[in-house]
């Protein structure tokens, strides 16, 4: 068994997840898995051989390097590549992978490369800003993107998407529902013009359980997956996947007035004992979690972090519990999860999962 610091990812948590939100869905409507970033940080190519034998009907990844990389471990589900960039479409043709066209001068860079590499039909997703304002074509250019796909057979929309920008603030619902209203009507317009039929997809996982008006014939769900649904209702039926655990490298008393950590910005008011604990900013654990904004848990106890995260080591206090080099230390577990412990230091699980470093090991259960 393994002892050293390690992320414990659950497989059969992610299948809990996985039929929750199917069950939450029409039996005809697809789900895109969202394994970007490193499967948020889960490990991108385990996580989609589980979904891929779970049944997932799509995947989705943010570039194309990633995508390849599912190819290439025997991923052979549709994937989108959300945020494909020009100089990587020819290999999104030559890998099978669909990307989201979000721009008329996209859309005019990968109609070039499908007709170079005699393409016929080639499935593309147009994404339309509704209100997100990230990337996404302005719904202003519509006709012109209509257009442009009637005259080049080398393309084929495969898929119309958005993306709601607040579906897990229940206090932006008008807002929501215009940006859903909007993307009807895109919707439309674009099905009275083509021939064919296509698949429409806006909702990510706020939106899968909070808005299924907009679940339309596609949803995509990453965080949800990986056990947390933006609300704690929601949180209660889902299982976080991931179990962040590392070891006490040292532990030490020092005296009053003896500094922790760098630049001496925590000072010992009284005589004390600290522990090190090996994982640092360079494993994912960032500077904002130091100054007790997290803690950790050992043999059972919360201890609060003291001073300046480190790069590879972390101290915390544990004057007033019984412990010693070796013993286990809880980062983030299903009990004391990782939207907690992000969310006491100010930022979001999502930040913290994906940011979980690849020297962190994985171990895969059940």
């Amino acid at each position: 068994m393994h002892k050293g610091t390690r992320l414990e990812v659950n497989l059969k948590a992610l299948a809990h997840n996985f039929h929750y939100l199917k069950s939450k869905l029409a039996p005809e409507t697809l789900f895109m898995a969202v394994v970007k970033a490193n499967a948020y940080g889960h490990g991108s190519i385990p996580i989609a051989q589980k979904l891929q034998e779970l049944g997932a009907d799509y995947f989705a990844t943010a570039y194309v390097d990633e995508a390849t990389e599912l190819r290439d471990h025997g991923i052979v589900t549709p994937i989108l590549v959300l945020h494909a960039q020009q100089h990587m479409l020819p290999i999104c043709i030559d890998r099978c992978l669909e990307p989201v066209i979000y721009s008329v001068e996209m859309l005019d860079a990968f109609i070039a490369f499908a007709k170079a590499k005699k393409q016929q039909s080639y499935p593309i997703h147009l994404e339309f800003n509704t209100g997100l304002n990230r990337i996404g074509i302005d719904p202003k250019d519509l006709e012109k993107v209509i257009k442009k796909v009637q005259e080049n057979p080398s393309v084929k929309v495969r898929g119309l998407q958005s993306h709601l920008a607040a579906s897990e603030d229940l206090s932006e619902d008008s807002f929501t529902q215009n940006q859903i209203d909007s993307f009807i009507e895109i919707k439309r317009k674009l099905k009275t013009a083509l021939t064919y039929d296509f698949i429409t997809h806006e909702s990510n996982t706020s939106g899968i359980l909070n808005y299924p008006s907009a679940h339309f014939n596609m949803v995509r769900s990453g965080i949800g997956l990986y056990g947390y649904g933006n609300d704690l209702k929601f949180d209660k039926e889902l299982q976080p996947v991931a179990t962040l655990k590392s070891v006490i490298s040292q532990t030490r008393w020092i005296e009053a007035g003896d500094s922790v950590s760098y630049n001496r910005q925590f000072i010992a008011k009284n005589r004390m004992r600290y522990a090190v604990i090996a994982l640092g900013h360079g494993d994912g654990i960032n500077r904002i979690y130091g100054h007790g904004n997290a803690v950790v848990y050992i043999n059972g106890t919360a201890v609060p972090t003291l001073g300046i995260i480190c790069m590879d080591m972390f101290m915390v206090d544990v004057t007033h519990i019984e412990c010693e080099a070796g013993d286990e230390v809880i980062i983030f577990d299903p009990l004391h999860n990782a939207r907690d412990f992000a969310e006491h230091a100010g930022t979001i699980s999502y930040e913290l999962l994906t940011g979980i470093q690849k020297r962190v090991p994985r171990i895969y259960i059940n």
